[in-house]
């Protein structure tokens, strides 16, 4: 069998079984070629030059073991093959913290946090660090800056410790261990945060390769903003007179709306539309 006809057969597979996307894949071929590729040992964007490869018996084996396996325990891809990308970035992971998707991280590759910043800008904060892949990105955007990754969760901690060590990055970003600002040793220019904003009622709904991940990562209470509202109280200390706060909040803007509905907020653009990530200044939130 072709490699090309092995991940069709596979992405059927996928489809048919019903399995949930959006850990680094949105389609079942798209899932179905990164477990393919990844269990032959290819990179992952070589499947054009090797689509016409033919399989032998043993290689057939192992990738259809790999589905099987996916489908079995419902886990996203990433803690199967213990590696996610983003922004064309690899970072380890695996259970001990969610996998990388953050839409700053976007932000941070296209410059549209940049006219926020201070010329002179120079320590940044990543709140809710998890697996450390929003610090090991702005360390890399922002060669000047130093950053702290901070989590109150010291199992995201060691994933973090892994990513760091793996770009080289041990003398510019430092790993904290605290809850939420109270374990900050600010002010800081920027703070990025992507924190637990899940609310309760989504929570229950969600499909087994979330629940799969931490759920201190995830939940955010009734409507989503219990974490937020502290962050949002304890920011303006943590930031410097020009600093800013970038927030995640997924799909909760009108939670976000409800339980602030004086703040100044400016809303970022992202591939997802312009309620995802906002921006806060350190004048707003005071």
């Amino acid at each position: 069998m072709k490699l090309i006809t092995c991940i069709e057969t596979q992405a059927a597979r996928l489809d048919q079984a019903g399995v949930f996307f959006g850990h680094g894949t949105s389609t079942a071929f798209d899932e179905a070629a990164w477990l393919v590729l990844w269990r032959l040992g290819l990179p992952l964007d070589a499947l054009d030059e090797n689509a016409e490869r033919e399989l032998n018996e043993a290689e057939l084996a192992n990738v259809t073991e790999l589905v099987d396996q996916r489908i079995a325990t419902r886990k996203p891809a990433a803690y199967l093959t213990g590696e996610a990308w983003l922004q064309g970035v690899p970072f380890t992971i695996d259970e001990r913290a969610i996998v990388p998707r953050s839409f700053i991280a976007e932000l941070i590759a296209d410059a549209s946090i940049d006219p926020w910043l201070h010329p002179d800008s120079r320590r940044v904060l990543d709140l809710c660090t998890g697996n450390g892949s929003l610090a090991v990105l702005a360390a890399m955007a922002w060669p000047d800056v130093e950053v702290d990754a901070l989590d109150i969760d010291i199992n995201a901690l060691a994933v973090a410790k892994l990513n760091v060590e793996r770009h080289n990055l041990a003398l510019r970003i430092r790993l904290l261990h605290g809850d939420g600002l109270a374990g900050a040793q600010g002010p800081y220019d920027l703070i990025l945060c992507n924190p637990p904003y899940v609310n309760s009622t989504s929570m229950a709904a969600l499909p087994a390769e979330y629940r799969a991940e931490p759920e201190l990562a995830l939940a955010g209470g009734s409507d989503g903003m219990d974490f937020i509202r502290e962050l949002l109280r304890a920011a303006p200390a943590a930031l410097n007179d020009d600093g800013v706060l970038v927030l995640e909040i997924g799909n909760e803007r009108d939670n976000f709306e409800a339980a602030f509905p004086t703040l100044e907020t400016v809303w970022l653009e992202t591939s997802s539309g312009a309620d995802q990530v906002l921006l806060l200044t350190k004048e707003a939130l005071l």
